[in-house]
């Protein structure tokens, strides 16, 4: 394996790491010490991937939107199937996107240094906004619904993030159940949102 061949599998173990060490502890508790010493790594070995802790931060956000776009990039996939994709992605992990909403949102206004970190994730996330617009137009148009594409995506992200923070919290724990059970609700309610607004229209 090449010098360059290294570092990339090097950096793709060290994002895993490092989300790791940030869900299981959260943001005080994962810190560049710990994350080189899971690592094995002298602590300046990682500075050559990133330059600080909120560069990492930024760099985990950008690589989990990555794999977003790569999921609604599959053609073959039909609109139900990718919506159960991307709502399964946060209710799987729901700590991940509540984590990674917090952190985003402050870093874009204390976060130093990373303009050009968020222009890129802009970049990726209009990217995929690109592509899910035009699959939910095609989908709502496919089914006769009235209801508009903003206001389906709109409801969809709510009830994902909605579902992700309970999920998430520790006082509603007690009442959940089973989590699969749940998930699969939310995804039947999702994909019920816009036959209930005809139905609700015609009666």
């Amino acid at each position: 394996m090449d010098r360059q061949a290294q570092f990339r599998a090097r950096e793709v173990l060290i994002f895993q790491i490092a989300e790791q060490l940030l869900l299981e502890n959260g943001e005080a508790g994962m810190t560049l010490d710990a994350l080189a010493a899971e690592l094995d790594l002298a602590k300046g070995t990682l500075y050559k991937h990133f330059q600080s802790k909120d560069e990492l931060y930024m760099l985990l956000i950008i690589r989990n939107e990555k794999m977003l776009l790569e999921m609604i990039q599959d053609t073959e996939k039909a609109f139900p199937e990718h919506l159960a994709f991307f709502m399964l992605h946060h209710l799987h992990h729901p700590e991940r996107t509540a984590l990674f909403h917090q952190i985003e949102e402050r870093l874009s206004t204390t976060g130093q240094g990373i303009q050009l970190l968020f222009s890129e994730l802009y970049k990726i996330r209009r990217q995929r906004l690109r592509i899910i617009i035009r699959m939910t137009e095609s989908y709502l148009v496919d089914i006769h619904s009235s209801m508009t594409t903003r206001d389906y995506l709109a409801s969809i992200w709510s009830l994902t993030y909605g579902a992700a923070v309970i999920l998430n919290s520790s006082f509603y724990q007690r009442y959940l159940g089973s989590r699969d059970t749940l998930r699969v609700a939310y995804i039947e309610q999702a994909l019920a949102m816009p036959k209930q607004l005809e139905q609700v229209a015609a009666s």
